[in-house]
């Protein structure tokens, strides 16, 4: 029995299909199904009801599947405990990026970390805010940089990276323009363009709005400050944005502070327990690429 072939059963288990498996582990679905048949022979049981086009586990396939994969897990920690030792880090990390993010330490701390640790392989995936964090909790995402109303999500450990108040901008000739201060009912007298749920300004927003009995009109949503910024520079409502967001766009829009939503719109690093060697390296790189 050989740490390859568990590892090509363990994927084709995870995908449920031999050719998405042997794509995932980089080889012919032809490779993967005879070292698979090699193993369900030494092992004297078959692991897959090949009957159907979805790969399902039989029963000895299931009784493998924890231990396989437990046997994985002991190989990697075993890499990790003599890369510590001799100063040389591998594995992988699978990093979450907030959809519409224009942040760009994080790119910084990537390109420095991978200089530094060329042996992790790194992916890099975006979603919103809120699958990000489920997919930390879950083990799929080891770090996510994720917008959010809360300095750290239940459960998790977390690192502001930026904290900022809620603002309107509209277009010049607009009647919140003329205004000094824009409260929050100001606001919602007009169609409003804003990040979909999902994201920490869009909880923020929500909040505020449920707190004062307020039920404002979304007339558009979009999940990138740029098309916030293009829609209402158009008319087409008034753009719900942090003060950042708003202020790459002050050549054609008007930003107001949202006075009385003092909440602040947060940006954050957050991660799942205890971090490994990998990720307590990215983490520092992070922590100086965002100063």
């Amino acid at each position: 029995m050989e740490l390859r072939q568990l590892e090509y059963f363990v994927a084709v288990a995870e995908e449920r299909n031999f050719t998405r498996a042997a794509e995932r582990v980089h080889i012919s679905q032809s490779g993967v199904s005879a070292q698979i048949r090699r193993l369900e022979h030494e092992l004297g049981a078959e692991l897959f009801d090949r009957s159907t086009r979805t790969a399902t586990l039989t029963v000895a396939g299931k009784a493998a599947l924890g231990p396989a994969r437990a046997a994985l897990a002991a190989a990697e920690a075993v890499g990790q405990a003599v890369g510590e030792v001799t100063d040389l880090i591998r594995g992988r990390l699978t990093v979450g990026m907030v959809i519409g993010c224009t942040v760009t330490p994080l790119f910084d701390a990537l390109a420095a970390f991978h200089r530094a640790h060329p042996g992790v392989e790194i992916s890099l995936l975006e979603d919103n805010s809120d699958r990000l964090v489920e997919g930390v909790r879950t083990g799929a995402v080891d770090l996510a940089l994720i917008g959010t109303a809360t300095a750290t999500p239940d459960g998790l450990d977390a690192l502001t990276i930026i904290s900022e108040r809620l603002v309107v901008a509209v277009p010049a000739g607009h009647p919140l323009a003329e205004q000094r201060r824009v409260s929050l009912r100001d606001l919602t007298a007009h169609p409003i363009v804003c990040m979909p749920p999902g994201t920490g300004l869009r909880a923020v927003f929500d909040r505020a709005c449920a707190a004062q009995d307020i039920h404002p009109a979304i007339a558009l949503q979009a999940s990138s400050a740029e098309a916030i910024a293009d829609l209402a520079a158009r008319g087409l409502g008034v753009a719900v944005l942090s003060e950042s967001m708003a202020a790459g766009h002050r050549d054609r829009l008007t930003a107001r502070t949202i006075d009385d939503v003092e909440t602040p719109a947060l940006l954050a690093l957050t991660w799942r327990g205890t971090p490994g060697p990998a990720l307590r390296e990215l983490l520092v790189h992070s922590s100086r690429a965002f100063g």
